[in-house]
């Protein structure tokens, strides 16, 4: 009997010396989690420090994009070491065919993202941020109000955004001063932009790369006041003032022959590679690029807003976030994760480096202080005239019809008022 209460005794001892020691690990590893909850287990405490793997879906266009998005995983795990993240990409247009397959095969990754256009079509794949925001009382104030916005649907803000911005007008610089031309300004003309186009058609490059997917002409459309939804917000692509303001688009395709004729592609980023490879002077993209066209183009180059048309110049504004997936295990991780991936550090490092004009306002200034001459004088013109860029559940399926239907619209194949009823016909509900 002795003996067994010696050997209780001892057992009891040695489990409290291991006790001891553990949560003198769990104290060295993380005293604040210790002091915060007196009285804590010490293997739950342990358990707190197990590192937590999570998987981050972005879409990428360029290797100086991966570059930066790993950069901001590695910026996560500096300050949370026990959060890892593994950095998994596609291609623009593949990653919104592969996020819902990913999501009903059941491998829906832990970070996804989001881009304000498609909060509509694809709210549903996120947790909404709300009750993340008001337990950290998270400062939503620092961000744009637009792009908040854009990023919120019905029951909350469903990704904290890394970026926004308008729709521009790049253009190469090598082409105008081998043309002679000035390069254009901030307040010109549809009628000066013609002319320009014009001029810079020769040789087998041509003055602009007209696109029929609508982030590229709807600008144009906007500032001869047309519209594309109807006063309830569905979608209304066969009314006369957009049937005639993309007719005059197509035009610069099959009839002034300013733009080159457009092979049947499904490929989304073709008439920025001709843009990129020189074959076109000037094309319709966002400040989002510039860190893809810095690193990846062999010309000078610049940016200017949209021309003024019968309304002025008119431009849409969209922008991307980072939110947690309806599926993850580890809420709260990914929480801390894309407050970190949208933090004033990663959002200065994504604005000097040219890939987001910043969400966050008082990081906008590293943009301007990095991008091509004269950006900043662009960006703050296009910005007073913007509008949001509202968008209806289907605008993947729009965007995706547009380019099937377009294409041939543009190149002289088709009425382009029979490719907008198509859209509208298989697109409107």
């Amino acid at each position: 009997m002795t003996q067994t209460l010696q050997k209780r005794t001892f057992t009891r001892r040695h489990a409290l010396k291991v006790l001891g020691g553990a949560a003198g690990i769990a104290a060295i590893a993380s005293p604040d989690t210790l002091l915060a909850a007196p009285g804590t287990s010490p293997f739950a405490v342990l358990r707190a420090q197990e590192t937590v793997n999570l998987k981050w879906f972005m879409w990428s266009g360029s290797p100086a994009e991966v570059d930066a998005w790993k950069h901001l995983a590695s910026m996560v795990t500096a300050k949370y070491p026990t959060i890892k993240i593994e950095f998994v990409t596609a291609s623009w247009p593949d990653y919104w065919t592969k996020l819902p397959t990913e999501a009903a095969g059941g491998t829906l990754q832990d970070i996804i993202s989001l881009q304000s256009l498609r909060t509509p079509g694809f709210a549903d794949l996120f947790q909404p941020l709300t009750s993340f925001i008001d337990k950290d009382k998270f400062e939503v104030s620092a961000f744009d109000e637009s792009i908040i916005g854009g990023l919120t649907y019905q029951d909350g803000l469903r990704a904290l955004p890394y970026d926004f911005g308008p729709e521009v007008i790049f253009y190469n610089k090598d082409m105008f001063q081998k043309a002679n031309l000035p390069f254009p300004k901030v307040d010109w003309t549809y009628d000066e932009f013609l002319d320009t186009a014009k001029k810079l058609t020769t040789g087998g490059k041509y003055g602009y790369g007209a696109w029929p997917y609508p982030d590229s002409w709807l600008p144009f459309a906007l500032s001869d006041g047309a519209t594309y939804l109807d006063s309830a917000g569905k979608l209304d692509l066969t009314n006369d003032s957009l049937v005639a303001a993309f007719s005059k688009y197509t035009e610069l395709v099959h009839k002034l022959k300013y733009a080159p004729s457009i092979p049947s592609t499904k490929d989304t980023n073709y008439m920025q590679a001709q843009w990129m490879a020189g074959n076109v002077a000037m094309h319709v993209n966002g400040p989002w690029q510039m860190i893809n066209f810095k690193s990846g183009v062999k010309f000078d180059f610049g940016i200017v807003p949209m021309p003024k048309g019968t309304k002025g110049s008119v431009t849409v504004s969209a922008g991307s976030g980072f939110g947690v997936s309806k599926t993850t295990k580890h809420a709260d991780e990914v929480w801390k994760a894309v407050t970190v991936l949208t933090g004033p550090e990663a959002e200065q490092y994504l604005a000097s480096a040219g890939r987001a004009f910043a969400a966050r306002k008082d990081e906008q200034q590293y943009w301007y202080k990095n991008a091509v001459e004269g950006s900043q004088e662009t960006l703050e013109a296009a910005l007073k005239s913007v509008v949001p860029y509202k968008v209806t559940p289907q605008w993947q399926q729009v965007s995706t019809l547009l380019l099937q239907y377009g294409i041939p619209a543009m190149n002289g194949q088709t009425d382009p008022k029979d490719a907008l009823t198509q859209v509208q016909a298989q697109a409107g509900g």
